[in-house]
């Protein structure tokens, strides 16, 4: 056994949960999997997976369950469970009991500020994790950003404290493809310069920054940010000058992006690490100055129902922050939701734009509905009645599936 030896940390039906992406200390969760034949039955409440530490084979020791079937939980949620949870709730679903961790693994480093640590990467729940768990145990790794704010944990929260022995884990920006940058354009067109936007990870959000290098005076106000931030920063595009609250600040839970963010990121006053109850609150949101929310899902219907967790039957996407941010987005002042996807399946053969969602998920209901972007166009659905969305939509849809949509929606009122 490798590392830490969890034979006596560990009870019979504990709950195991580290932090998201690249907050996973890969060395001790790798040594936990391993060593799940020596150790009494548990369960593991994972986020947003950026590593292969976990895998279906688990679950013949592991209870998995997962907050969302992002990243690489894909390959393995299907032998698990998924737990829906509104990420600005994650916190005092936690504090509160309704969800039950009862060790946390995390990856820390000293902070600037005496008598605490920084999980440098991630501030999402990490601290409502850490004031839950009954044992902390944390790998020393000094590769770590130092960041402050939210990021921070008393050192007396850590009951075992090992040198980091796992991978450090970097997120580089995946490439886009001409359908996300023929997407991107299209949103970048509808975001005026001085808007605050919420900045994702994969390709079209990665396309969508680049998209907007020739804007000015932008704000971030985002759950996550990616080595697009830098360019963006870099070029005088962000300045977070207009935000109306945060001003002159990205705030952020995550920093999912390689050595060129941390290195930006370390000790720099510009970014500020906030908890997600306070990133993804509408409350807060609604403060924001223009609030423009881009967001995905995996399909829209012709009343403006986004499902952006199953897709063939498998469990993909997540409830995340997605309402978080659509709500918040339209309570703001001049603000604005995006749903943004391309119009087919990569293979073209499915639309993305459908007559009904058919039983499957609803993550964002019709009433939320305002700005839906493909690589066709934009619908504005903000004030429209289902006709008229039915119209808009189908205007943007892939061409080969437009009259089917159109005649679908013509059964439909008839």
């Amino acid at each position: 056994m490798s590392g830490f030896d969890f034979r006596g940390i560990l009870r019979a039906g504990d709950v195991v949960a580290w932090p998201q992406g690249p907050g996973e200390p890969t060395g001790l969760s790798g040594a936990l999997v391993a060593q799940r034949h020596d150790l009494p039955p548990f369960a593991l409440l994972v986020g947003l997976g950026a590593t292969r530490t976990v895998r279906r084979e688990h679950a013949d020791r592991i209870t998995l369950r997962a907050l969302n079937g992002a990243g690489t939980n894909r390959s393995w949620t299907d032998a698990g469970d998924i737990v829906p949870v509104p990420i600005s709730q994650m916190p005092s679903r936690l504090r509160s009991g309704a969800l039950r961790v009862d060790v946390v693994l995390l990856r820390v480093r000293p902070a600037a500020t005496p008598g605490y640590y920084t999980t440098g990467v991630i501030s999402d729940f990490t601290q409502a994790l850490t004031e839950t768990a009954r044992v902390v145990v944390a790998e020393l790794d000094e590769r770590l950003p130092l960041m402050g704010h939210d990021s921070l944990i008393p050192v007396e929260a850590v009951d075992h404290l090992v040198p980091a022995f796992g991978d450090n884990i970097l997120l580089p920006d995946p490439a886009p493809s001409d359908v996300d940058r023929a997407i991107a354009r299209n949103v970048a067109a509808i975001v005026p310069d001085g808007a605050t936007i919420q900045l994702g990870i994969g390709t079209l959000p990665t396309a969508v920054a680049a998209a907007l290098r020739d804007h000015r005076d932008l704000g971030v106000h985002s759950g996550v940010v990616s080595d697009v931030l830098v360019d963006l920063v870099e070029r005088g595009v962000v300045t977070n000058a207009r935000k109306g609250i945060d001003t002159g600040y990205t705030v952020t839970g995550g920093l999912f992006g390689t050595q060129h963010l941390h290195a930006w990121s370390d000790s720099n006053p510009a970014i500020v690490m906030r908890a997600c109850d306070y990133t993804h609150h509408p409350s807060t949101i609604s403060r924001v100055h223009a609030m423009h929310a881009i967001n995905s899902a995996i399909e829209i219907d012709l009343t403006g129902q986004a499902n952006s967790e199953l897709a063939g039957g498998r469990y993909l996407g997540a409830v995340g922050g997605q309402l978080d941010f659509v709500r918040g987005a339209l309570a703001a002042p001049d603000g604005c939701s995006i749903m943004a996807l391309p119009s087919t399946t990569p293979d073209g053969s499915i639309s993305r734009i459908v007559a009904s969602l058919e039983g499957r998920p609803v993550t964002t209901p019709r009433s939320d509905a305002d700005v839906v972007v493909t690589e066709h166009g934009v619908a504005h659905l903000r004030g429209c009645g289902f006709q008229e969305r039915a119209r808009r939509l189908a205007a943007i849809a892939h061409p080969k599936f437009q009259d089917a949509l159109r005649s679908a929606n013509k059964q439909a009122v008839s």
